[in-house]
């Protein structure tokens, strides 16, 4: 959960810092000259989208580590740390990626996540809670899922989906704006503060919306990202992995704040606004996949 949440919350940070930017700059003036220019508007609004998803691919290691206090592992102090970066290190060769930077973050929580901006140049990083409440054979599952994910490009392919949505989420947004600014309040000299207030509220709504497609696309990862964990580490200790995350679950009481990866098994509408399906499911898909 912690990578797409990051990403999805700089995302929409950096797209609304851009226009509020792009609006003192006198972007709108230029736009709306001679009424709507359409064109020029979906040209700036791609250029604005895709560039905001990029930057928070682009700092996305950077703002994990910022966000959970992660301290890379430069040169391992204990057996657990050889053990992690050794094991990181044999996942990223079998998979056929760079090495990435192995990081722990102190949190009970049993969690990972990987970000990164390439293939790479990735980042992969643990809690001390996963360490101290897994087996071996769980955690090497857990980091082969990580790791597979890196080897997927999953990164990747999210920021250019995430900048297909920004560029509908930027374009729809002004050119609401400009209907309500001077259709509604009626104003003819230019873009005013209706059309400046209704772009920044919609863009943060609709890009609150656009990020249920990230997590719908989020979800289909998931499946993939556990076959490649269990290449990597075993069938076994992958599905093994993920009923102790269930077992977690069941002894918090609190699973929105305990499922590890994000996971909270809710099901309805609130399962859009999840980055995971649930356990079960990712289970029964690593049995089926091994019949």
């Amino acid at each position: 959960m912690k990578r797409i949440f990051l990403f999805l919350v700089t995302n929409i940070a950096v797209m609304v810092t851009l226009s509020v930017v792009a609006s003192l700059l006198g972007v709108n003036r230029f736009l709306t000259a001679n009424g709507l220019d359409l064109g020029a508007l979906l040209m700036f609004a791609a250029v604005f989208g895709f560039g905001g998803a990029f930057i928070s691919l682009a700092i996305s290691k950077w703002s994990a580590k910022m966000a959970v206090g992660a301290q890379v592992i430069e040169v391992p102090r204990n057996s657990a740390e050889y053990w992690l970066v050794d094991t990181v290190k044999r996942q990223a060769q079998a998979a056929g990626i760079g090495m990435p930077e192995v990081a722990i973050y102190d949190s009970p929580e049993v969690n990972a996540f990987a970000t990164g901006m390439s293939r790479n140049s990735a980042l992969v990083a643990v809690s001390t809670g996963l360490l101290e409440r897994m087996t071996r054979e769980e955690a090497e599952a857990v980091l082969g899922h990580e790791v597979s994910h890196v080897a997927n490009g999953d990164m990747v392919t999210l920021t250019l989906i995430q900048g297909v949505l920004n560029t509908f989420v930027i374009f729809l947004s002004r050119a609401i704006g400009y209907f309500v600014d001077r259709v509604v309040l009626k104003n003819d000299r230019g873009p005013g503060l209706g059309y400046m207030l209704t772009h920044i509220v919609l863009e943060i709504l609709f890009g609150i919306l656009a990020s249920v497609v990230v997590m719908w696309f989020s979800r289909q990862r998931e499946f993939r990202a556990d076959a490649g964990g269990a290449r990597l580490a075993g069938r076994g200790s992958m599905i093994a992995a993920l009923q102790r995350l269930q077992a977690l679950q069941v002894e918090s009481q609190l699973p929105e704040k305990v499922a590890a990866f994000g996971i909270s098994g809710k099901r309805g509408w609130s399962a859009l606004f999840t980055t995971h399906p649930p356990l079960e499911e990712r289970i029964e898909a690593l049995r089926a996949a091994g019949q």
